[in-house]
């Protein structure tokens, strides 16, 4: 905390009054949607959590929303260099105290969230079913990837170190959200466990699973059991700092 003075005019005399201000901003939290998502329901989580007194962004990569148009050929690359723009956007916010943003990434936006912590600061990451993907292939576009070769790889644990992803959370220090369904047709619990076991040097991991989930959160009920994970816990990590 620092302290600042005033001046109070009161009947023409002047008294002596103090503020405590923080030594930080505020804390910003960035959202990254799915594949084929959008940030339509990411904005309505932005609107609790932005009453814990952080500022939230939220935002629709290049291949979704308006630009669906390019979903056929969007790349990792593409996306990965719209998420360090939205990045760049919410830390250079006047308000925003830069050494505490968190990052919450659902699916395909949890794998590209793993990459951004290796070239921006992020404190708390907050990952919901998070995807993973071959490092090779980078540069082809998204949709075009094969599906049956990454059912394959997705269906055993990952060693860090063979995938760009897990080694940034091998690296990663900050605080770690993994949310999972328990019914998830696309994210088999191997993906989890390769990315629980990737977080080594996290200063706290918290995972929870969400019973009778699918991967989408289909029901209002399990979206509202995701809110409320969300919520917490990113109350407990921001309370916590200040």
């Amino acid at each position: 905390m620092f302290s600042r003075q005033v001046s109070i005019g009161v009947n023409h005399e002047e008294i002596l009054g103090t503020f405590a201000l923080p030594k930080t901003g505020t804390p910003g939290v960035l959202f990254l949607h799915g594949w084929a998502g959008s940030q339509e329901r990411d904005m309505e989580r932005a609107q609790d959590i932005a009453a814990l007194g952080c500022i939230c962004f939220t935002f629709d990569m290049r291949g979704h929303a308006g630009t669906r148009s390019q979903l056929r050929s969007v790349t990792r690359s593409d996306n990965l260099s719209d998420v360090l723009a939205a990045y760049d956007v919410l830390a250079s916010h006047p308000s925003v105290d830069p050494d505490s943003i968190a990052v919450v990434g659902s699916s395909y936006g949890g794998y590209l969230a793993s990459i951004l912590t290796s070239q921006r600061p992020v404190r708390w990451l907050a990952l919901r079913v998070p995807a993973l993907y071959r490092d090779q292939n980078w540069d082809v576009p998204k949709a075009l990837l094969n599906r049956e070769d990454l059912a394959r790889y997705r269906s055993s644990v990952i060693p860090a170190e063979e995938n760009r992803a897990l080694r940034n959370c091998h690296s990663f220090k900050g605080d770690v959200l993994i949310v999972s369904s328990e019914n998830d047709e696309i994210i088999p619990f191997t993906v989890i466990a390769s990315y629980r076991a990737a977080f080594l040097y996290a200063r706290s991991l918290t995972s929870r699973v969400i019973e009778g989930a699918d991967h989408a959160l289909s029901t209002p009920e399990c979206q509202q059991a995701y809110d409320f994970l969300l919520l917490r816990w990113l109350r407990e990590m921001i309370l916590g700092a200040r």
